[in-house]
């Protein structure tokens, strides 16, 4: 147990790394796979987020399947004396479903990145717009997707 994870933690972590079965209760048919009961499991789970092993515990929206055909990522010039509150404020929005500050790279101005999704690009842009009036941003760049290549988990085990 040299990295501090013994044989029942490596399967919970190979049980979770992919999708989570469209069930109720996931964690009872995961826990029947593993062999240990609904509330060792969950209670394993939390152990290994509060250790830092598991950093997050999240879920992927396949936008497409949802009924969101169009998404779009946008870039976002935000004044560094902005960058949380505008960070902050956009994530509230239902639209948004990833909110990032990133280090301005050379040459480019943007620092602030909003993963939105909508019906259309014109809903997209409608967003964006809101979105900009509601944080005063007006400087930002729309990045559609035109292709997805790879939507998967990354697996350690």
């Amino acid at each position: 147990m040299r990295d501090g994870l013994d044989e029942k933690d490596k399967l919970i972590i190979r049980s979770i790394q992919g999708d989570l079965p469209l069930d109720p209760r996931p964690f009872l048919i995961l826990s029947k796979k593993i062999g240990i009961g609904e509330e060792e499991l969950i209670k394993r789970i939390k152990r290994l987020k509060e250790k830092g092993i598991i950093r997050r515990f999240g879920a992927t929206l396949r936008h497409q399947e949802a009924g969101y055909p169009q998404n779009a990522m946008v870039a976002w010039n935000v004044p560094k004396d902005r960058i949380d509150y505008v960070g902050e404020r956009m994530a509230q929005f239902k639209e948004v479903t990833h909110c990032y500050q990133r280090v301005r790279a050379k040459g480019w101005p943007y620092n602030l990145y909003t993963m939105i999704h909508g019906n259309s690009r014109e809903e997209c842009e409608a967003i964006a717009m809101e979105l900009s009036e509601e944080t005063g941003i007006e400087d930002y760049l729309l990045l559609f997707s035109e292709k997805e290549f790879k939507k998967t988990s990354m697996e350690y085990f």
